[in-house]
């Protein structure tokens, strides 16, 4: 007994015990408290959605060797640049979304490529500059949102006339137009199912694309560069395609991100996303150098259920709202502990 039980714990993470152990807490506390746990079930849902292909993203950046994406706002930012331009067109429904997400993959392909070419001449240092790569662009955007020349009244500045707003609402437009299809309740919880399926679809691509030989020379790269080499694989361009694969999936992130939230948020708002995103994933079970589509789906459920149902049991306990601070801490702590565990993702 005690041998299985030490297995199960090295087998699950210490950490991730503890995360599950305190999402159980919090869901006894919130339904002795008399909360709506078909709301919270609800909102989790959404939010697992929402937020389910940024963490994604993470996948074929560790499988390619890159390590953890530090540097998703490189994509999120190329997905902004795409829900902009079919937001000046007037685009709207499924169309203003694939129109979105299409110009997104896009640049997100030629983005993807400058950083992979980047990230292949500081090997060893991909978390640290990519890090500093997204800072960068973001900062460097700020610039191009003030300038741009957009028309669209929804979108410009009112004093001035020009220059696009910090935080744009999509009303009717583009806003929740997957997390409205194919609706429907299961009992009082509601499941956006377009959301889910879109996630679902995605994550499947992800996988399929692993076995594909493209995707089998890049994890093979990933795990051992110099067995690669010996059998022929070009390990810098494995890793190019890992980082395009992670950029474009970070820009059809931020897309659906942005419709379910309902609004388009610019200039510094994607500067910390990948943080999130990088704790998600780790909780799900990855390190530094191993990542599935399973530990993503995994741990995006986990961490979004956990911020969303603490934020209702902290008001009610102490009246106060404490889920930032919550966040702050299940994020950054499991990013120190992934990497001080290096590529042990226990």
């Amino acid at each position: 007994m005690p041998g299985e039980k030490n297995g199960l714990i090295k087998s699950v993470g210490v950490a991730r015990l503890v995360i599950i152990a305190f999402l159980v807490l919090m869901l006894a506390i919130a339904w002795v408290n008399g909360l709506p746990m078909d709301m919270l079930i609800s909102n989790s849902l959404t939010r697992a959605g929402m937020n389910g292909i940024m963490v994604l993203a993470m996948v074929p950046s560790v499988q390619a060797g890159l390590g953890l994406n530090f540097g998703l706002p490189v994509g999120i930012i190329c997905g902004l640049l795409g829900l902009v331009l079919a937001f000046e067109r007037n685009l709207v429904g499924l169309t203003g979304f694939l129109v979105a997400a299409g110009l997104g993959c896009l640049f997100a392909a030629g983005a993807g490529y400058v950083y992979g070419y980047l990230l292949n001449h500081v090997k060893g240092q991909e978390m640290m500059v990519g890090t500093y790569a997204g800072f960068s662009v973001v900062a460097a955007m700020c610039m191009f949102w003030v300038a741009a020349p957009f028309t669209n009244p929804k979108m410009i500045f009112v004093v001035g006339g020009k220059g696009l707003r910090v935080t744009m609402a999509m009303d009717d437009d583009l806003a929740r137009v997957l997390d409205n299809l194919m609706r429907f309740k299961v009992g009082q919880v509601e499941v956006p199912a377009g959301l889910l399926a879109v996630f679902a679809i995605t994550c499947l691509l992800v996988w399929v694309f692993a076995k594909t030989p493209w995707g089998i020379a890049m994890r093979v790269a990933g795990a051992n560069p110099a067995y690669a080499q010996a059998c022929g694989i070009n390990c810098d361009r494995t890793r190019m395609i890992g980082s395009m694969a992670s950029t474009m999936l970070g820009a059809v992130g931020i897309v659906v991100y942005a419709q379910s939230l309902g609004f388009i948020q610019l200039y510094t708002a994607p500067l910390m996303m990948a943080f999130p995103a990088v704790a998600s994933v780790l909780i799900g079970g990855a390190s530094t150098r191993q990542a599935t589509v399973l530990h993503a789906v995994a741990g995006v459920f986990l961490f979004q259920t956990l911020l969303t149902v603490s934020l209702p049991v902290t008001q009610t306990l102490i009246q106060g709202d404490l889920s930032e601070v919550a966040r702050m801490i299940i994020s950054n702590a499991m990013i120190l502990y992934a990497l001080t565990r290096g590529g042990n993702g226990s």
